[in-house]
């Protein structure tokens, strides 16, 4: 996964086990599964996201996200930006 911090521009960047959370910045962020094409293990990535403010019970963002297209389901947030970069397979 990759994190920006849109008011002063800092990357960070996370490794997230499926089953597992991270907290990037301000968010809270569980995966619950990524997946791979078979035949293509480096290619698209799509993970299944929830995403929380750090702290809230509020969902910021629940669903896939895919690698090739981060704009296609993105999360919708003033202040941060969440993207996935790749699935890790080994």
């Amino acid at each position: 996964m990759r994190g920006l911090d849109k008011v002063n521009g800092q990357v960070v960047d996370v490794q997230i086990f499926s089953g597992s959370m991270a907290t990037v910045f301000g968010l809270d962020v569980a995966l619950a599964d990524c997946r791979y094409p078979v035949d293509n293990p480096t290619g698209d990535a799509f993970a299944f996201l929830t995403i929380r403010e750090t702290g809230a019970a509020d969902i910021q963002f629940e669903g896939w996200m895919i690698a090739s297209a981060p704009a296609l389901s993105a999360l919708d947030h003033s202040r941060y930006d969440v993207w996935v970069l790749r699935c890790i397979t080994s």
